[in-house]
């Protein structure tokens, strides 16, 4: 792992520890108080059947390289899900990175999404606006982005217009991004490009800072949406996102009425 990885990794692994209580792992408190919430770091070496030293070595992301038995271990102790534990496992085998550069959409994808009825719009790893067509304009107010601006996380957490455009269900679907993109994020952490954009929305948004912290991830590509058009009023909408075969970081979304 790299020393950001490492840091990542530490901090999924105590933001996992400090949400389950006793109780829900079938241990008992013994009468004892607790001075921070969650397990303590001895109970989850116990669960995971790993001596204390080696979690917390690991919680502090120093230089080790647990093995594919212990992060299922540790998976297991700390309750994790199909997703965060995939994550987990993503964490443990970073090795060095290109430094990211912004991508570039090509010519017969852009082509394609012009022609499209139905709203769409390309985005890349950090979730940066790289294409989108006159649909997706009129109903999500793209073309009014500065350049600088252009990213699904500063129009959501940043441009007023994002929180008319989803109303009562920004909260949750503000939440759902955060997580959708932190197990994008922590495979780069350390790159000056996410630094500064996470640092960025941080300084503008106490939501955002605050959701941040929790380290929640998730997975997810569909759904549905409800949206707010300044003329034609709430709609709802399906969704759904595909990755470029060229280019796997480009993400295809497109909307279409429910």
């Amino acid at each position: 792992m790299t020393k950001a990885s490492r840091s990542e990794f530490g901090d999924f692994l105590r933001s996992r520890r400090e949400k389950l209580s006793p109780e829900s792992v079938g241990l008992t408190n013994g009468g004892r108080r607790r001075r921070t919430p969650g397990l303590r770091r001895e109970e989850v070496a116990e669960l995971a059947g790993i001596g204390v030293d080696w979690y917390v070595r690991l919680e502090q992301g120093r230089t080790v390289s647990p093995s594919d038995t212990t992060l299922e271990a540790l998976a297991r102790a700390l309750r994790l899900g199909k997703v965060e534990a995939a994550h987990l496992r993503a964490l443990a085998r970073i090795g060095d990175r290109q430094p990211f550069t912004r991508e570039s959409v090509p010519g017969p994808i852009a082509n394609l999404i012009a022609t499209l009825e139905l709203p769409a719009y390309v985005t890349g790893r950090r979730w940066d606006l790289l294409a989108w067509n006159g649909a997706a304009a009129d109903l999500l107010g793209f073309d009014r982005l500065a350049e600088p601006d252009r990213n699904i996380l500063v129009f959501m957490f940043i441009e007023p217009d994002a929180r008319r455009l989803f109303g009562a269900t920004w909260t949750s679907e503000a939440r759902r991004m955060i997580a959708l993109f932190r197990a994008t994020h922590d495979l780069y952490a350390d790159d000056p490009a996410f630094v500064e954009l996470v640092e960025r929305l941080r300084s503008h948004s106490a939501e955002f800072a605050k959701w941040w912290n929790a380290h929640d991830v998730r997975g997810g590509t569909s759904g549905q949406k409800v949206l707010t058009h300044p003329e034609r009023g709430a709609q709802r909408y399906d969704y759904a996102s595909f990755q470029a075969n060229d280019d796997p970081a480009l993400k295809l979304a497109i909307y279409t009425p429910a």
